[in-house]
């Protein structure tokens, strides 16, 4: 089966990419990113989303991207959009996506696959926190925070790598203060610079480290493939 993935460059869309690719019997054919000018999108990761152009280049695959204003709701058009677009243009049979533990997100996307007559894929579905994250360490994932966005998560998370040790740091946090370690609460957003398919690796040569305070954003300004 022919698959397209919704792809925000973070985590979570970049494994559900890879555990879809490794199984065999399907075909990752193109990945599928919604910009946001919304930044707090009910629907859509937004920080870095802009070097997915890049990551798709990593990995040797057509990215279709497109624009939406980011009302409630109403982006589901443009989703929709993007997703169509895709069907015409690479012959996709399904969506994959990265949704972990939100319905909100999850129960709209599969009614827009339903409207186009796709099946919806969701294999991080309900992941145990912990296995994700042991999944992305012990493929070698590279991941760095590029958005802070709950108390007591701060300004000194953003742009760092997350090994075992900040994620011990993070599994404190989330039994002292509830937050969620795979960030689906939107408490934490993250970009993959590196990962087993990527023919060639994302370096950061300059950020901007945005903080309010409150919470904040680390802005990947520049950036580049290099060898691995």
């Amino acid at each position: 089966m022919k698959f397209g993935v919704l792809f925000s460059g973070g985590k979570d869309s970049v494994l559900a990419l890879h555990m879809v690719a490794e199984r065999g019997e399907h075909q990752v054919v193109c990945l599928i990113t919604v910009v946001s000018k919304n930044k707090e999108s009910f629907m859509f990761h937004t920080p870095n989303v802009d070097i997915t152009g890049l990551q798709a280049q990593a990995l040797g695959l057509p990215l279709i991207s497109v624009g939406t204003e980011g009302c409630k709701e109403l982006e589901l058009v443009d989703l929709e959009g993007a997703i169509l677009r895709a069907k015409v243009l690479y012959g996709i049979e399904g969506v994959v996506t990265g949704a972990v533990e939100s319905v909100y997100q999850l129960s709209r996307i599969e009614r827009v696959c339903e409207k186009l007559c796709l099946k919806c894929f969701s294999p991080l579905w309900r992941y145990d926190p912990r296995g994700l994250w042991g999944e992305l360490f012990g493929r070698g994932f590279k991941v760095v925070v590029s958005g802070v966005f709950a108390y007591p998560l701060d300004v000194l998370w953003l742009g760092k790598v997350v090994d075992r040790v900040m994620f011990g740091r993070l599994l404190e946090l989330s039994e002292r203060y509830g937050v969620s370690v795979v960030g689906e609460g939107g408490e934490i957003e993250t970009t993959v610079l590196d990962a087993p398919l990527f023919g060639q690796r994302v370096e950061v040569e300059d950020f901007e480290l945005k903080w309010d305070g409150v919470s904040g954003v680390y802005v990947i300004k520049k950036a580049s493939l290099r060898s691995k």
